[in-house]
């Protein structure tokens, strides 16, 4: 592990694609459909997943052992990446995955607006992130979502939280921190300088403009969607390169509109049946699952038309997330006795 040297993306590209190799199939999702929490953790020790459940089965069963296991996982998965990578390629890596800080963030908001315990809280935290154990155990034991506005005062995401905050008192709805904490992580990492169009740095940044302006969709819908009385512009993530923020804030009430606009972009050639799903979608949240899939199709093309950079180790980060991501939501879906369709519904498969 260094910041310094040579990037060497021709080993880390290796390894990811071999790990890429064993992530869950479509098929295999299916079979996880049909079984209960405690034949999904046991399917799960036939997997990379195996020391997980091993090393936590005397503590945990059933859906917290499966949580658990994906988390402890997940975290060891991209602490390798981070071991693996040097140079250039170990900087972008660590500042991408500073997404875990914004994960765990979100994830100790919703816990508190949704008055849920400490340790149901510390079960969906996943360490692979900056934020240090410390201040995580703090934000976990918080007794107020103020409390934990004051607590990352010093972080990245202090800027953006304290203005979020009262745009929260005043709608009761999380949507304004959420997007704040959206913001605070994107802003921070986009380069400044990306020189030509083939360098290391230009790459990185054309794969982080994909996943701006698509989170940028995502977040505005969402906001729509919860009816509060809040201007999307001011929620609007840098960075992007599809749209405006103000002409997003008037795509959103046209989802047919909205559609034509990302069709007619750079993404269109990549993305057109997942965009001709994106128009069949009946729901938003139908619409937001099209999304991922068409951000995580996109992060794939760029994989392939640049196989020796950055791009096919953050589309492996991406694609491990969604298979994290949907094995959660099938054991989850099972222990609340939901039916298979209705689970199916809440995954994102290619």
């Amino acid at each position: 592990m260094s910041a310094s040297g040579t990037a060497n993306y021709e080993y880390v590209v290796a390894r990811v694609r071999h790990r890429r190799a064993s992530l869950f199939s479509d098929d295999e999702y299916r079979k996880l459909l049909r079984m209960g929490t405690g034949e999904i953790a046991r399917f799960m020790e036939e997997t990379e997943y195996e020391d997980a459940v091993n090393n936590l089965g005397s503590r945990y069963s059933g859906v917290d052992l499966v949580e658990y296991a994906l988390n402890e996982t997940l975290a060891a998965d991209f602490d390798a990446l981070l071991r693996w990578s040097e140079g250039r390629l170990y900087e972008q890596v660590a500042r991408y995955l500073r997404k875990f800080d914004a994960w765990n963030v979100k994830t100790v908001l919703r816990g508190l607006y949704s008055e849920s315990t400490a340790d149901e809280i510390r079960t969906d935290l996943i360490d692979a992130g900056e934020l240090d154990e410390e201040l995580l155990d703090r934000l976990v034991a918080a007794e107020s979502i103020e409390q934990v506005v004051e607590l990352l005062d010093d972080t990245m995401f202090g800027a953006y939280l304290e203005p979020a905050f009262e745009d929260y008192e005043q709608t009761g709805t999380l949507v304004p921190l959420e997007n704040a904490v959206d913001r605070a992580y994107y802003e921070n990492l986009v380069p400044d300088s990306v020189g030509n169009r083939d360098s290391p740095q230009a790459l990185y940044a054309e794969f982080l403009h994909a996943e701006i302006d698509f989170r940028n969709v995502r977040n505005a819908l969402r906001l729509a969607r919860s009816g509060a009385d809040v201007d999307p512009e001011e929620y609007f993530i840098e960075g992007g390169t599809l749209f405006s923020a103000s002409e997003l804030a008037q795509l959103v009430g046209n989802r047919s509109e909205l559609v034509t606009r990302i069709r007619e972009s750079r993404y269109g050639d990549e993305l057109s049946a997942a965009l001709d799903e994106l128009e069949r979608a009946d729901s938003l949240i139908g619409f937001e699952h099209a999304l991922d899939r068409a951000l995580l199709e996109f992060s794939d093309h760029l994989s392939h038309v640049y196989p020796l950079s950055v791009c096919p180790v953050l589309a492996y980060v991406l694609a491990k997330e969604r298979e994290v991501d949907n094995i959660r939501a099938i054991a989850r879906g099972r222990e609340a006795g939901l039916s298979e369709d209705e689970i199916e519904e809440e995954l994102v498969i290619l």
